[in-house]
């Protein structure tokens, strides 16, 4: 697990080959990823967007964007956490994501940014 604290948020993230859902043969790995955002301030913030910078070992990079993730644009009360599951497949049994999620306070017009870590997605099968 990766772990990194910006501006009072802390963001801890646990990847996963799934094997059964990859096929090497076809060039194609899935890993899942879960997310915890854990507000360590005494006021509530609210997740508005997501940037992830993909890098694949294959030479590919993607960059992704959007609004919230998985759907939601979660509002974290201070001392509490959210968790979400995601994933991301590539080329190769090796890469690596990293990026930001925009985060506002609630009825408050500026905005902040706080980093993901860079994390690693790597087939288990690369362990040994």
């Amino acid at each position: 697990m990766v772990t990194a604290v910006t501006s009072g948020i802390k963001i801890s993230v646990k990847t996963r080959y799934e094997q059964d859902y990859s096929s090497p043969h076809n060039f194609y790995f899935l890993f899942s990823y879960q997310i915890t955002i854990e507000n360590l301030n005494d006021f509530p913030v609210k997740l508005l967007h997501r940037h992830w910078d993909i890098y694949d070992s294959a030479g590919e990079f993607n960059v992704v964007d959007g609004e919230g993730v998985v759907g939601q644009q979660p509002t974290i009360e201070p001392n509490q956490s959210y968790s979400y599951n995601s994933g991301c497949n590539l080329r190769s049994d090796f890469g690596k994501m990293s990026g930001y999620y925009v985060m506002q306070v609630p009825n408050k017009p500026s905005h902040f940014h706080v980093d993901i870590p860079e994390f690693y997605m790597q087939a288990s099968y690369k362990l040994n």
